[in-house]
């Protein structure tokens, strides 16, 4: 007798300083085939219990011989669509890493991971893959995060990273509280910085410009929007999420979903149904 398919998330709250958000996923029964990860303004952190998971940039290196392969998964940020193998049955711990802790968690600064999928036991250490051998011998529970939680406090107090230019920071925090819809001219003035110099320190530690990270916070807000209010519950039209979230029009909304998810905001929504209707588009913004 076959399983009948189930996608379980559970959200908890932020398990350390610089981890925005953390679910457990369980996978059980779904036919196999493609999901499409989508870019996000934060850094993808996987323990996965089932075996190692299988990314590529495109569906036919993710299923191919050259696509990414990791069980303790670090993705670095990216702004086209990742395409990751959905076996029969996954399960693990999934969390959004600020990209400016990346040097505090990580040990490096965002810029440096430079792949879809990077194993994370070669750049985390043996704690890392001592962690991931515990979680395979427990259920998906409080027992499992705290496990996480203790890792991850683990590694901020082993380090003495280097802090992260103060108009770096604050630049961030101002794309966050104008949710990516700030003009680049007055993210510059409120650092007090030319552009230029700018862009230059963001590419430095997140390997970005600040242009490309306020365009996915504002994505990233317009996707959740177009999945709580015209997918789930109906009450606005694509339209209107655009001047919600700050677009000249839906067409530009159009063009955005059509480069990070590489289809339609409606042909997107069909493909991920079973994600949307178990909660897995929920995530923290940067």
């Amino acid at each position: 007798m076959g399983t009948s398919a189930s996608l379980h998330y559970e959200p908890v709250a932020a398990l350390a300083p610089g981890v925005l958000s953390a679910v457990g996923y369980h996978h059980a029964g779904v036919e196999p085939g493609l999901h499409v990860g989508i870019p996000a303004p934060s850094l993808t952190f996987i323990f996965s219990t089932r075996g190692p998971i299988e990314v590529g940039a495109s569906a036919g290196q993710a299923t191919g011989p050259d696509a990414e392969r990791a069980q303790v998964l670090i993705s670095r940020l990216h702004t086209n669509p990742a395409y990751v193998v959905e076996p029969g049955e996954q399960a693990g711990i999934q969390m959004a890493v600020h990209p400016l802790a990346a040097r505090s968690l990580l040990g490096v600064p965002a810029r440096e991971l430079d792949r879809l999928a990077l194993e994370g036991s070669d750049v985390l250490g043996p704690g890392a893959a001592r962690t991931l051998r515990r979680l395979q011998d427990m259920p998906l529970g409080p027992q499992a995060f705290a496990v996480v939680g203790d890792y991850l406090r683990e590694q901020l107090q082993q380090r003495r990273a280097e802090r992260v230019r103060p108009e770096v920071g604050e630049a961030w925090r101002w794309m966050s509280r104008t949710r990516g819809a700030g003009s680049m001219r007055n993210l510059a003035a409120h650092v007090a910085l030319s552009q230029r110099q700018l862009t230059t320190l963001f590419q430095r530690e997140v390997g970005m410009a600040p242009k490309a990270i306020a365009r996915l916070i504002r994505f990233s807000r317009a996707r959740r929007m177009v999945v709580q209010h015209v997918a789930v519950g109906p009450s606005m039209t694509l339209a209107q999420v655009a001047h919600a979230c700050g677009y000249a029009d839906q067409s530009h909304l159009v063009r955005d979903f059509q480069q990070y998810t590489g289809t339609s905001p409606t042909q997107w929504l069909r493909q991920e149904h079973q994600y949307v209707q178990a909660g897995a588009h929920v995530r923290a913004e940067g």
